[in-house]
């Protein structure tokens, strides 16, 4: 579901990216007013498990692959302001460091991923659970937020690669840039996700939301060292199954690099040749001269380590901020 760059139109782009900016805006603030400083480390832990979870890519039924996004579980967990700016920070990790979808559709990607899906999951957990109802019943809704929110988002991405060769063509008729209309993004995108890929999400969201809520109920919407510890725990695990996303050997269906599109198409559209082109200094999560599966574990700790840095630097530069308006 990570689209990259050239795919989507420069202004389809801006248009998406200019939308997320309020949405950033009024996560940033509520995460800032709603979170203590103990539970900071919490957005680090919401975003580690997206980046991670996102690393254990599924075969599915025609070459391809899929992955969860975690985004739901981290709504459900925290809020839909903490699932904004922890998958966020997920998804510029993945774009900037390992060539995990575009630099330019990188707002594409946050609308889809961190803002429209845990807003849904979030809402449909509510609806559906109750503010009374007993652990079953949440337990269900659970499922049904990640599974509900993860297939609006495969949606969304496939309307956006659909709608790129009805709006922007060459002097001949040729896209410029995602070559597949609407008829053929829609059911290439959301079968795979509405058959396998949502129902994994759903699986993860409810069955780690039971565990979790049995467990250690602390990590529910509050902070505490034991819990904290049991999530570090619970991302170590997750880290030492990333190499399982080794088995799914199709590249996920839309992110196809130019070579493979020329191989499907016989041509390479003239917005993909002449476009900015990133070189992210771990792609396709790999380090040279070291053993593939080796390779995709250092990339997750990498990851992960990167994502702790990002979010102590934010809290240290929040805090310093704090203390200086109370002075």
């Amino acid at each position: 579901m990570h689209i990259p760059d050239h795919y989507l139109s420069p202004s389809t782009c801006a248009v998406l990216a200019a939308a997320m900016l309020p949405v950033w805006g009024w996560a940033g603030g509520r995460v800032k007013r709603e979170l203590s400083r103990k539970k900071i480390p919490y957005i680090g832990v919401g975003a580690a498990f997206s980046f991670l979870i996102m690393m254990v890519n599924l075969p599915l039924p025609g070459g391809t692959s899929g992955h969860a996004v975690g985004a739901a579980l981290a709504a459900i967990l925290w809020g839909p302001a903490f699932a904004v700016i922890s998958t966020s920070v997920a998804l510029a990790i993945q774009a900037l460091v390992f060539g995990d979808g575009g630099i330019l559709a990188f707002g594409a990607n946050c609308f889809n991923m961190a803002f429209a899906m845990p807003l849904i999951a979030y809402g449909l957990f509510k609806l559906i659970g109750g503010r009374n109802a007993g652990p079953k019943r949440k337990s269900i809704a659970a499922f049904i937020a990640g599974y509900v929110s993860l297939n609006a988002a495969a949606f969304l991405t496939s309307l956006e690669f659909g709608i790129q060769p009805l709006l922007f063509t060459d002097k001949a008729g040729l896209p410029l840039y995602g070559p597949y209309g609407l008829d053929v993004a829609i059911p290439a995108m959301m079968i795979p996700h509405l058959l396998v890929i949502g129902i994994v999400e759903g699986l993860v969201t409810a069955g780690v939301y039971r565990y979790v809520s049995k467990a250690s109920p602390d990590f529910l919407y509050e902070g505490s060292r034991k819990s904290l510890k049991t999530a570090y725990l619970y991302l170590g695990g997750l880290l030492a199954l990333t190499p399982l996303g080794l088995l799914a050997a199709g590249t996920a269906w839309g992110e196809w690099g130019t070579d493979e599109i020329r191989s499907l198409l016989g041509f390479i559209p003239q917005g993909m040749k002449s476009g900015m082109n990133w070189r992210a200094p771990f792609t396709d999560y790999s380090l040279t001269g070291i053993h593939q599966i080796a390779g995709y574990l250092m990339s997750g700790v990498i990851g992960v380590l990167l994502i702790g840095l990002m979010i102590w630097l934010a809290g240290k530069l929040s805090t310093a901020k704090t203390d200086e308006s109370r002075e």
